[in-house]
Order: C-alpha cells, then sequence, then structure tokens
C-alpha cells in the first residue's frame, strides 16, 4: 500500500476533499450570481452547463491517455479556482 502525501491506494483523499470544498464555494458564488435576474445570471448559467461539458470531455480525454486520477482532479481544481477568481471579480 502507498501511503505517500498525495495519495493512499491511487485515489489523492486530500486533493479530492480540497475539491469538493473549493467547488462548494464556487457553488454558492454561483448561486448569489444566478439570484440576480439579467444577461449576466444567463450568460453564467449558460457557461457553467458548457465548462460542466468541456471539463467531462477534458477529463475523459486525458484518461484514455493515461492521466492518473491525481492528475484529473488536479486539473479540476484548476478550474475550481479559475471560476472562483472570475466570479469574485466581479
Amino acid at each position: 500500500m502507498n501511503f505517500s502525501a498525495r495519495s493512499v491506494d491511487g485515489f489523492p483523499w486530500l486533493a479530492g476533499a480540497m475539491l469538493a470544498f473549493e467547488a462548494c464555494e464556487v457553488i454558492s458564488l454561483r448561486l448569489a450570481k444566478l439570484a440576480v435576474t439579467g444577461e449576466d445570471s444567463d450568460r453564467e448559467a449558460q457557461l457553467m452547463v458548457s465548462e460542466k461539458v468541456d471539463a467531462m470531455f477534458e477529463a475523459t480525454a486525458s484518461l484514455m491517455a493515461g492521466a492518473s486520477t491525481a492528475d484529473i482532479i488536479d486539473r479540476y481544481r484548476e478550474h475550481v479556482a479559475a471560476n472562483a477568481r472570475r466570479l469574485l471579480a466581479i
């Protein structure tokens, strides 16, 4: 069994937990933005759906190319962090 700082049994538990917490922050920021009606909320709703689809295809392609679970989670965390920065800047 591998007990490295990054993963246990091949799954990066800490990174996965951090992704969950960071995603919750982005969800709350998006809900606040969606609560305000208007063009910005419509664009945010469309962006949210298209980002999910794009991320799914990116993760699938990465897995097919041999990426590890840790690599996929790290990439999702990059996307979530970019969304948080964008939503906080507004």
